[in-house]
């Protein structure tokens, strides 16, 4: 690209976010970063909870995890349980193109802030909801969160080892895979309008995308009746060594195994009739796994790091994610981006996954104190509705 002359895929788009925590936000950040111009509309006094959500922080409402969520956003705050808190909302709406939320189902319908409220104003507008469980059904009335989805959706009972506890995914996969849906959603209504001249509903749930992100499994066990766990194929697994850990992946050949016991230097047990076939491996999984444990206990993971990739193991050490960050192809892939330092310290963000050469992410709009575009946004509309 040369220069900044060419607009943002999403240039002219503007979105009324009411979004808070994690899904929304982080759908609405990916529209920012990409040109929407996103009005972040928040409680008086206590904005999105994530403002407060690590307690005390050097820099209050803007702590880190607010800050890595809500960047390129305008932030007003509004009394949306008022009339003229509603009646700003039904202005803003007739330009807007995007509202997003992540309440509950029927909260906004009971503000008089719902789909039909908004399409009644504007009948252009793309409504973007995401819920726990869906508009309707059983849980329509129950609480969504990250990890309830992660139980509920039945990707927490599946792990490597049935014998070790069930435990929490320590990362937020239910809400960031819904935001990222929520995205995709937003996409694809602005295009079919675009077609059409109408806008629409658009919901995605937390339960739905933990669905989708195992449609391998899912599918096998429907069409099967068979359960597939990638984490418990017998040739992979995470390794202890002398100074961390590895992980290998013991697939994508035709023999891994025999690969695998000479980047180890012992026996090819293939050879053996019990570990010859891969059900075999399976059935012995245990036997294995036990055999790998030993070996690599004995040597550093740069050692085993070499072993393995001198004969085409699909491997890597177990980073922390302070190891991650400070990764060269972190640094390659232009993943961090930074902001002048506040009083507290710098301004460090991870940046968009999407690498696309005619629209380069940047900070156009540090992550917003609560209210500090209220007099900018609101007053607008003054101005609109004077004679």
């Amino acid at each position: 690209m040369t220069g900044n002359s060419l607009e943002l895929p999403l240039d002219g788009v503007r979105v009324l976010d009411f979004s808070q925590v994690m899904l929304g936000p982080c759908c609405t950040q990916m529209l920012g970063d990409y040109g929407a111009d996103v009005i972040k509309i928040e409680r008086a006094g206590l904005g999105d909870l994530s403002r407060w959500s690590i307690g005390e922080d050097p820099d209050g409402g803007n702590n880190p995890v607010f800050s890595s969520l809500n960047r390129n956003k305008r932030s007003i705050t509004l009394d949306l349980k008022s009339e003229d808190g509603r009646m700003a909302v039904l202005e803003l709406a007739k330009s807007t193109d995007v509202v997003v939320n992540n309440f509950r189902p029927g909260v906004m319908d009971r503000m008089g802030l719902g789909y039909e409220d908004l399409k009644r104003v504007n009948r252009r507008i793309i409504y973007a909801v995401g819920t726990g469980f869906g508009l309707e059904g059983p849980y329509v009335n129950k609480g969504g969160q990250d990890v309830l989805a992660q139980a509920m959706s039945g990707a927490m009972h599946r792990r490597a080892d049935n014998r070790q506890p069930l435990t929490i995914y320590p990362t937020a996969l239910a809400d960031y895979s819904a935001g990222m849906h929520l995205v995709q959603g937003i996409l694809l209504a602005l295009m079919q309008r675009e077609k059409h001249g109408e806008g629409q509903l658009v919901s995605v749930s937390l339960f739905n995308s933990m669905l989708a992100m195992q449609m391998q499994e899912a599918a096998v066990w429907m069409m099967r009746g068979k359960e597939l766990n990638w984490a418990a194929m017998p040739l992979s697994g995470v390794f202890e060594t002398t100074d961390s850990a590895i992980v290998m992946i013991g697939a994508f050949k035709q023999n891994p195994l025999k690969s695998i016991c000479e980047a180890l230097c012992i026996e090819n047990l293939s050879s053996q009739e019990k570990y010859s076939t891969l059900e075999q491996q399976s059935e012995n999984r245990d036997d294995l796994q036990n055999i790998f444990c030993e070996r690599f206990a004995t040597n550093s993971t740069s050692h085993w790091l070499k072993q393995l990739n001198d004969v085409d193991i699909l491997c890597a050490p177990v980073n922390t994610l302070s190891e991650a960050l400070e990764d060269p192809q972190t640094e390659c892939n232009r993943m961090i981006m930074e902001l002048p330092s506040t009083d507290t310290g710098p301004v460090r963000l991870i940046g968009s996954p999407i690498d696309m050469s005619l629209a380069p992410v940047k900070i156009r709009l540090p992550p917003p104190k609560l209210g500090e575009h209220s007099k900018e946004v609101l007053g607008g509309l003054a101005e609109t509705a004077s004679p």
